[in-house]
């Protein structure tokens, strides 16, 4: 293997490692993760949504509460809270970014909690961030890095940003068939289209630049989705890339901030295990078949026949902006995702939704630290990989 050093991800004026650790929610890369990422020099992510459960405070204030202005306040306050704290990990290495789902409510709020507690970046995806620009505008020193899936949404988000006089700083191109959470497809049949390969999807962004004649704005493009050794690092590197970003690997690690079953459960599972349906936000979205998930795999035809009127959200705060089951949807899923979420980061396997990534993790069912994930995809000494 070619361990010459890897050309470095140049963010706002940072010159990091080449490796993004991605958004999870709810509570799963908080700032426990994001710092120890960043402290390697490499870009550490905070999932903003309903961070509130990581704060005993919080939860003894709103754990049942029925007011949704309280709800978000009080996310608002964990978001700051652990921007705070994974700076202070960080020590001043890497980037703190804060991972914002389009598909939220409060997603405009978020970026500007981001901005006003010194994040280094916002990543948003769930939905075409068309209007990030404007919601960033008080911050011009913060990295927008927008997640998409092939060539014809960036170019679309590239003229709109472009009207607003703004381009992205970085952007992701996730590949809905390896992904592990929501996905960027529009049906889990759509998952399997060769424009999402990176084999395409690399040169039609180059192609896009050069055809929007912002192609010397050199802005990077990070590869997410499937990426399990430092091999495919350096092939999509080659290919045009300049970095990539993985989230369950990181999630799992040490240092990850869900419960240790969790990461268990997460690192164990075979393929057989892992399962792609709709979510309640109507994206495809790929988990870990566990007894909630099965259970409700059975009865998920039924739930969407069924599905008819609006009902008032499961737990009065509206967090999604659609949502399958307040709202009705019948192509949507018909579960709350927030309280499965949760039940998951406790490492609850009867109640919990545990999100994943289809693929093998670099070090198999090893829970390893993560400063020996980022050595190893970077070509560095962190012993074998685990070949399970």
């Amino acid at each position: 293997m070619n361990t010459l050093p890897l050309p470095p991800l140049r963010l706002r004026g940072k010159t990091l490692l080449p490796v993004i650790q991605g958004g999870m929610g709810v509570g799963v890369s908080a700032h426990r993760l994001a710092g120890n990422v960043a402290r390697e020099g490499a870009v550490g992510t905070i999932a903003s949504v309903d961070l509130r459960r990581l704060h005993p405070d919080l939860m003894a204030a709103t754990g049942r509460c029925r007011d949704r202005a309280s709800i978000e306040a009080a996310n608002l306050t964990a978001l700051a809270r652990e921007i705070r704290l994974a700076q202070e990990i960080a020590n001043g290495r890497g980037a703190i970014a804060v991972n914002v789902m389009r598909a939220v409510t409060q997603y405009a709020d978020c970026v500007r909690c981001a901005g006003e507690n010194g994040a280094d970046a916002v990543v948003m995806g769930a939905g075409l961030p068309l209007d990030l620009p404007d919601l960033a505008a008080d911050f011009p020193d913060m990295a927008l890095i927008p997640i998409l899936s092939d060539a014809r949404g960036v170019t679309l988000l590239l003229k709109k940003w472009m009207r607003k006089h703004r381009l992205p700083d970085a952007i992701v191109i996730e590949h809905p068939r390896f992904a592990g959470g929501h996905l960027g497809a529009a049906s889990p049949e759509d998952m399997g289209d060769a424009r999402f390969d990176f084999a395409t999807a690399v040169p039609g962004v180059l192609a896009a630049y050069e055809a929007l004649g912002i192609a010397d704005e050199n802005i990077p493009i990070i590869c997410a989705g499937g990426i399990n050794s430092p091999a495919q690092v350096r092939e999509l590197i080659a290919l045009g890339a300049a970095g990539v970003q993985l989230g369950t690997a990181f999630a799992v690690t040490e240092e990850g901030d869900a419960h240790p079953v969790f990461k268990q459960v997460l690192a164990e599972a075979r393929p057989e295990d892992i399962v792609t349906f709709m979510s309640v936000a109507g994206l495809p979205a790929r988990a870990v078949r566990t007894p909630w998930l099965e259970n409700y795999l059975r009865r998920e035809g039924k739930l969407q026949r069924v599905a008819s009127a609006a009902h008032k959200c499961t737990l009065a705060w509206d967090c999604l902006v659609s949502c399958g089951l307040r709202d009705g949807l019948s192509r949507a899923g018909q579960f709350c995702i927030d309280n499965q979420l949760a039940a998951a980061l406790r490492g609850d396997l009867e109640r919990g939704l545990f999100f994943r990534g289809s693929e093998r993790l670099p070090f198999g069912a090893a829970i390893r630290p993560v400063r020996e994930l980022i050595a190893y995809l970077t070509g560095g000494d962190s012993g074998a990989p685990a070949t399970a």
